[in-house]
């Protein structure tokens, strides 16, 4: 089992190889959630990294183009490559001398994907905020009074990342609600989901992870938050994953990017947990055979010696 990671270890580690040392590149390859990117290059430069989303308009309406300008800056090209989203150019000119900030470079480009979907994750938190200071405001304004203040809410935003999966992330006054809606086309898968998420739930009632997030599952039915949705999914094949992000799971930038990250890769690590549960399951069991066909071996009776016979016909066993 391997440890998934934001960045993308292909472009990390070509990249690498192109600062280190100038040279042709053009490589085509896919990531997560059909996530498609091409990398080329020539030994004089430029260097265009492509990356191309099935859910861009979405994100691109939820402000991904500033969270692109605000990380990349100069290197964003302002026509993407063809059948791409977006595109970034660096000349080797432009590429830092010394190794720490080269490397950090190197990171940074390799987390293009993060950055591009932490874009709705970013705004929720905001609109979080400042439905909490307007609610303070209102409570503050009606100090006194009998009525109680009101109850903010925010939009809906939707994430269709996947043909058959979406990403609901709801901000409140007190909170950001983020719902995974994940199908399971095997029965198998379906089966080895339920057990995990329903861990995911019971997990937090030990007391070394009280400050994780709330997690809650449901199957076929969408949470509250989000049946207002028209569309949904509500057959047996479908689960439906809340996550409620209170602030303290985003009141500084360090945590705020560690909970961004991680929450991403939660659909990734789901399914590759289930795929590997099932492949060591599989081979459990077929040790298990093995071992049951070795005592079946061992069972059997050693044949018996056959009789002689006299010329007379009397038969007779040799002792």
């Amino acid at each position: 089992m391997i440890l998934l990671e934001s960045e993308n270890v292909i472009i990390r580690e070509l990249l690498t190889a192109c600062f280190a040392e100038p040279s042709a590149v053009d490589q085509t390859f896919t990531d997560f959630d059909g996530v498609s990117y091409h990398l080329e290059g020539s030994k004089t430069g430029p260097i265009t990294l492509s990356i191309d989303l099935r859910c861009w308009r979405e994100l691109e309406a939820l402000g991904a183009i500033e969270v692109l300008r605000r990380e990349y800056g100069a290197f964003l090209r302002a026509q993407s490559e063809n059948e791409y989203s977006v595109t970034l150019e660096l000349d080797y000119a432009k590429i830092p001398a010394d190794q720490a900030s080269r490397q950090a470079l190197v990171h940074k480009l390799s987390l293009l994907k993060r950055n591009i979907m932490a874009a709705p994750f970013e705004r929720a938190f905001e609109i979080q905020k400042s439905l909490a200071e307007s609610l303070a405001a209102s409570a503050s304004a009606q100090e006194g009074s009998h009525s109680a203040p009101p109850q903010g809410a925010g939009e809906i935003m939707s994430i269709n990342y996947r043909d058959d999966e979406a990403i609901y992330i709801v901000p409140g006054n007190d909170r950001v609600t983020v719902v995974f809606s994940t199908t399971f086309k095997d029965e198998t898968d379906r089966i080895f989901g339920k057990v995990f998420l329903q861990e995911f739930v019971d997990a937090r009632r030990q007391p070394s992870i009280q400050n994780a997030p709330q997690v809650l599952y449901s199957n076929r039915e969408p949470p509250l938050e989000i049946r207002s949705i028209r569309g949904l999914n509500r057959s047996e094949s479908v689960g439906y994953v809340t996550f409620v992000l209170f602030p303290r799971h985003f009141q500084n930038p360090d945590v705020t990017f560690t909970t961004i990250s991680h929450i991403q890769l939660f659909r990734d690590y789901l399914h590759y947990h289930i795929k590997c549960s099932k492949a060591y399951m599989h081979s459990r069991m077929r040790h298990r055979v093995a071992e049951f066909l070795k005592i079946l071996n061992r069972a059997k009776p050693e044949q018996a010696e056959k009789e002689r016979k006299t010329a007379s016909g009397r038969s007779f066993r040799r002792a």
